[in-house]
């Protein structure tokens, strides 16, 4: 039992470390990004039914540091502005699963090559699934999706909100000045304050993954890679979790033994998808637009991995070689886990001595 608790306690601290430094410095960039880019210029360019549109949606979604419950508000202010049904669906498939805190965490734990395959297959899912969406869901739209949730999470709003984080677009068009504090405000305590909760559990998920998956069960599934993307997927599509808190189960499940292309699945499915998000496509753009989203996105998941698996078969890659996780602690990586630690604890406490309902716990 020590033993366990040990190697347990170590995984945790590898993960932690190597994800860090660079989920920091994405916060600090998101909040910059927050601060420099209009909200109102997404909602601008979206309101076409055809492939540009799909596209700018797809790119306007890939940079921001949103969660899959997050965006939902996001979505539903651009499709209140006139935004198409396949340009809104884009959008919240390519959103949840990239940002640039997650970018940066994916180059720190799996290197560029697998950085840039995420972002890129990301794209396609979400350009498909749009595309489609335009094509075969044309019927007359339906009455507005209203929506309680404030869309200004930085500003004072008299409007309530169950998702008042990272996640809510501004509705107002007014400009305002660069402001450092509120970027490092946005960073810090409405980001930060989204994703720590998934971000915690994700890391224990890891390391516990790491210490305890069996060698026969992570053997079974390297001979089987079907069985895996099944299971993989089937825990992925309802389970709520970030972009940035996929990243310590996915390599957990690849220090484990899992393939390469199961754990890929894992980081597209998971972030794009929950119970919430699948509820809320059902009745803003319809039946037939969840059917094309939920299809798109495990049958695309499942392909993408297929190819990574591939690559790597054909160029004799042992996955868990991806994983950097560095025995020899540099200074800069320690301070950062603590750093981080240190917010995800003052989170977590925070309900009990100021409890507040929250949509996305």
């Amino acid at each position: 039992m020590i033993e366990m608790i040990t190697h347990f306690s170590d995984a945790l601290w590898q993960l932690s470390i190597a994800m860090a430094p660079y989920i920091l410095f994405g916060l600090i960039f998101a909040g910059i990004l927050h601060e420099i880019v209009p909200q109102s210029l997404v909602s601008k360019h979206l309101g076409n039914s055809n492939i540009s549109s799909v596209i700018k949606a797809t790119l306007f979604g890939i940079p921001l540091p949103v969660c899959s419950c997050g965006v939902i508000p996001l979505a539903t202010a651009i499709k209140q502005s006139g935004a198409s049904k396949g340009s809104t669906l884009s959008f919240l498939i390519s959103t949840p699963i990239t940002g640039v805190d997650s970018i940066l965490a994916t180059y720190g734990i799996f290197g560029v090559i697998f950085t840039i395959y995420r972002i890129i297959s990301s794209m396609i899912i979400a350009i498909f699934a749009g595309i489609l969406t335009n094509l075969f869901d044309k019927e007359a739209p339906k009455p507005k999706f209203t929506a309680t949730l404030s869309l200004s999470p930085l500003t004072n709003n008299t409007q309530s909100s169950c998702c008042s984080g990272s996640d809510c677009a501004q509705t107002t068009t007014d400009k305002k000045p660069f402001s450092i504090q509120n970027a490092l405000k946005y960073a810090f305590v409405t980001l930060l304050g989204d994703i720590a909760k998934p971000l915690f559990w994700g890391l224990l998920l890891g390391a516990l993954i790491t210490t305890l998956m069996p060698e026969n069960l992570a053997q079974m599934l390297q001979d089987h890679t079907w069985l895996s993307y099944l299971i993989v997927v089937a825990i992925a599509v309802p389970m709520y979790v970030c972009a940035t808190a996929s990243l310590p189960i996915a390599a957990g499940l690849m220090l484990s033994g899992v393939s390469a292309g199961a754990a890929f699945v894992f980081l597209s499915a998971g972030p794009a998808t929950n119970t919430v998000t699948m509820g809320v496509v059902k009745k803003m753009l319809g039946t037939k637009s969840l059917a094309i989203y939920l299809s798109v996105i495990v049958i695309g998941s499942i392909l993408f991995g297929l190819g990574l698996d591939a690559i790597f078969d054909a160029k004799s890659i042992n996955p868990a070689s991806l994983v950097h996780m560095d025995e020899h602690t540099g200074i800069l990586s320690a301070v950062s886990a603590v750093i981080l630690w240190g917010f995800v604890g003052y989170f977590l406490l925070q309900p009990f001595f100021n409890p507040k309902k929250s949509c996305c716990s």
